[in-house]
């Protein structure tokens, strides 16, 4: 047991650790607890979007801006928010988008050359070019003139979600009900489920080098390089037996590596939570971990890799989580959820000899199961019922990850 306990001490030093949540509300100076949207400022100032409004916060104060106060903002019921290269802060709420040079706010709408008044989300291109997702499509705005793309151009139909800007000047468009549109300022090339997507309604797209991180209403899929599908997670957060849905709310990946995302169950009212993957394993982190709410809307991931939490109930910034992501390469498996209950769904990043076996510990170092491995093997659902609550440890070659056992 000498390596194996070498491997676990490494593993808990390197990757376990306490994290902080602090949480916002109208208590502190929030404007208004639901939150659906956030950005960080070019000053480390993080902006949100509200029911009532737009808040500022710069570690110590609060700035509120309401359409009361700033008559030039087209709603106050914000549905996105977006801080450019110009520092210039836009919003898009069902009456239009408006922007704000740091005194007054100037909206735009269809009059003006917008394709659709309800904006569900903002980008921008390296050109300065401002872009807006709407329920029916596609706009955007070079500080002059206004052009808008839909179906006849070659988007799908469903309106866009999210929009992100790939380093090669690609926009990777998430739709509503036609996958990814990838959009090279000519065509669009579309990524559906018939490519291997868990679902065609996304939520949100995070691009972190090679990988390709894309939110769906039924959980999350990985692209590589090529842009095909290399694993579907649709297990990261843990239901109540029956449920097993996973829709993803947001993405966001911090400079350390970690990717976050933010799950919420809809139709289970109180189910709902964060999970950050460190290229090895998934945790999870819901409200009796610290989090203010469960209806997570948004995240973002701030210049501290400090991540905030935008929910129905406030904001939460977790912070401290000790996470970071090794070289996703060097390990052989992921596996989620953690804590697990009745399964852990183990995905094999690398192909493994047939002789391999999956050994799990119990935290005296006993071996309490093992299970078999098939050479072309890409996952297994193991199950989890014969084992007790607790801290487990999986072993599969030389990589060790931990698991919590929670039911």
């Amino acid at each position: 047991m000498k390596v194996l306990s070498t491997l676990l001490l490494t593993i808990m030093c390197g990757t376990l650790g306490a994290q902080t949540f602090t949480n916002y509300t109208t208590s502190d100076g929030l404007l208004n607890n639901n939150v659906s949207s956030l950005c960080e400022g070019s000053s480390g100032e993080m902006w949100f979007g509200t029911q009532s409004g737009v808040s500022k916060f710069d570690g110590n104060t609060w700035t509120s801006y309401e359409q009361s106060n700033y008559p030039g903002m087209a709603d106050d019921n914000i549905l996105s928010i977006y801080m450019n290269s110009e520092d210039e802060l836009w919003i898009g709420t069902d009456f239009g988008t408006s922007v704000f040079d740091g005194s007054t706010f100037t909206t735009y709408n269809s009059n003006d050359g917008l394709g659709n008044n309800k904006v569900q989300c903002i980008g921008e291109d390296a050109d300065g070019t401002m872009w807006f997702g709407t329920i029916t499509g596609l706009s955007s705005y070079d500080g002059s003139s206004w052009t808008n793309y839909g179906t006849s151009e070659g988007l799908p139909f469903g309106g866009i979600n999210s929009i992100t800007l790939a380093e090669n000047g690609d926009l990777w468009l998430g739709t509503g009900l036609g996958g990814i549109a990838i959009f090279d300022g000519k065509d669009f090339l579309e990524i559906t489920e018939d490519d291997g997507l868990v679902s065609d309604k996304i939520r949100a797209i995070a691009l972190a080098g090679d990988d390709k991180w894309v939110g769906t209403a039924d959980g999350l899929s990985l692209l590589g390089s090529d842009n095909s599908l290399t694993t579907n997670y649709t297990r990261i957060y843990t239901l109540p037996a029956p449920d097993t849905l996973n829709p993803i709310e947001d993405l966001a990946v911090g400079t350390d590596g970690v990717v976050w995302a933010g799950v919420y169950v809809d139709y289970l009212v109180t189910e709902g939570g964060v999970c950050a993957y460190n290229g090895s394993q998934w945790f999870e982190f819901d409200t009796e971990d610290g989090l203010i709410g469960p209806v997570v809307r948004a995240l973002a991931v701030d210049a501290g890799n400090a991540v905030w939490v935008a929910t129905s109930s406030g904001i939460s910034k977790i912070s401290d989580h000790s996470l970071s992501s090794p070289t996703v390469h060097a390990n052989r498996f992921a596996m989620y959820p953690n804590p697990a209950n009745e399964y852990l769904s183990i995905q094999f990043l690398k192909q493994f000899s047939e002789t391999e076996r999956i050994s799990i510990y119990d935290a005296s170092m006993k071996l309490v199961l093992e299970h078999p491995l098939a050479e072309q093997q890409t996952s297994t659902l193991l199950p989890l019922s014969g084992l007790q609550k607790g801290v487990y440890y999986v072993k599969i070659g030389q990589q060790v990850e931990q698991v919590l056992i929670n039911r």
